[in-house]
């Protein structure tokens, strides 16, 4: 296992994730540091996305999923049977793949999550609805037209406030899986920008197929494929620039470069 230094905010230990009788993720051991960004790659279908949703319990609403092992966030087990999911959920937030924007006005995107939480005041969501905007860089394009449809914004846009909307909730940790598979690279930029800055002050975790965007954003790289076994497991966890300059694993090697995957 690696020394990582400063705080650990997640850990997996001895993490097997089933799905009926398939086993997909096997023995993933790693420490994910807080205020850093771990970028999870490797070639498809190797459990990158199960791993990232074990992170939340978002595997718990597949009625086959069973998890063996202990994932802690803050040292403490998510997986045992105290452990409240919904409060979980807004410790731990997730930005998909393609944007799911709600069918609500920008305005109501972020503010659905604190008027859950039992916000009702107009100035404290007003507040949290600007504020969250500004941190996900979105504010000033959009601050004359709140009222008018999340869906009506260019892709880009729609990440963007699918990452303030998961803001609006004051995570700790952020889980962002493939968030810029679908985007232009423009807006790809503006998204890995946003990611450099939002480490400052969130743990995020990434799934990606771009070894560029990995290197450019992330502190720490998890690689992983399908061993022998049919098992998807964690092959070799390092810092990025590290792993990308010398990886330690012939097949990390091999992926990075461009040989399979």
């Amino acid at each position: 296992m690696p020394e990582t230094p400063g705080s650990i905010k997640l850990k997996t230990r001895r993490l097997n994730l089933y799905y009926g009788n398939f086993h997909a993720l096997g023995d993933v051991e790693m420490d994910i540091k807080e205020c850093s960004i771990t970028a999870i790659i490797g070639p498809s279908g190797c459990g990158k996305s199960s791993l990232l949703r074990v992170f939340n319990r978002m595997n718990d609403l597949i009625a086959s999923a069973r998890v063996v092992g202990e994932v802690l966030l803050d040292d403490i087990n998510i997986y045992q049977k105290a452990f409240d999911v919904a409060i979980l959920r807004k410790r731990v937030g997730m930005v998909f793949q393609k944007p799911n924007v709600f069918p609500m006005s920008i305005y109501d995107n972020i503010a659905v999550g604190p008027r859950h939480q039992g916000i009702k005041k107009r100035q404290d969501l007003d507040d949290i609805v600007e504020s969250c905007l500004r941190q996900a860089a979105l504010f000033e394009e959009v601050k004359d037209k709140l009222k008018t449809p999340g869906q009506s914004l260019t892709l880009g846009a729609q990440q963007q406030l699918c990452i303030a909307r998961a803001l609006a909730v004051e995570p700790e940790v952020i889980l962002m899986d493939e968030s810029c598979s679908a985007l232009d690279p423009e807006s790809t930029m503006r998204v890995e920008e946003l990611m450099l800055n939002l480490a400052k002050q969130y743990t995020i975790v990434i799934v990606t197929h771009n070894m560029e965007q990995a290197l450019r954003v992330s502190d720490m790289s998890a690689f992983m494929m399908i061993g022998e076994d049919r098992i998807g497991r964690l092959v070799e966890y390092a810092q990025t620039t590290e792993m990308f300059a010398n990886p330690k694993d012939k097949r990390t090697e091999d992926y990075i470069t461009g040989r399979f995957g």
